[in-house]
């Protein structure tokens, strides 16, 4: 994933790599073999994207600084993971359980949203951008400073 600067407006430019297969491997495996995983190699930043997730159970599971771009997490149960500065541009999050979840800072860039459910979400300095939130519950979510150019108005 790269920047490029157009005339003053910072757009995302894909760069096209595949996931890590031992990567995805040890997350399948079980979440507190990765989470052990990544305590034990904190500087290993792991590529997971373009990978099919889309059911699995990763609550709690440390994906800080993951490459998650393009990755279908639809009907996913991410309960209160750790998504600090994770790349998920373009994921497909329809569905997902997203309650209690960390995304600040994270890159949220055309990623879909459909029906997920956020509650209690920390997405302050996320960036929304042209990120579709219909139907997605949003109660109590914190937003303060996140780039909320985004399609999908929340209906009160």
């Amino acid at each position: 994933m790269g920047w490029v600067i157009i005339y003053g407006t910072e757009i995302c430019l894909e760069v096209s790599q595949l996931a890590n297969q031992q990567h995805l491997d040890l997350l399948k495996q079980s979440v507190h073999a990765w989470n052990q995983w990544r305590q034990e190699h904190p500087d290993i930043l792991p590529d997971l994207s373009d990978s099919d997730l889309a059911w699995t159970r990763l609550s709690n599971a440390d994906l800080s600084r993951v490459d998650l771009s393009r990755v279908d997490f639809m009907w996913a149960d991410l309960y209160r993971a750790n998504l600090i500065g994770a790349n998920l541009r373009q994921a497909n999050l329809s569905g997902a359980d997203l309650s209690g979840t960390h995304l600040y800072h994270a890159n949220l860039c055309g990623a879909n949203f459909t029906g997920a459910l956020l509650y209690r979400a920390d997405l302050r300095e996320a960036d929304l951008r042209e990120a579709n939130l219909q139907k997605a519950v949003l109660d109590e979510v914190v937003l303060s400073t996140a780039k909320e150019e985004f399609y999908g108005k929340r209906e009160r």
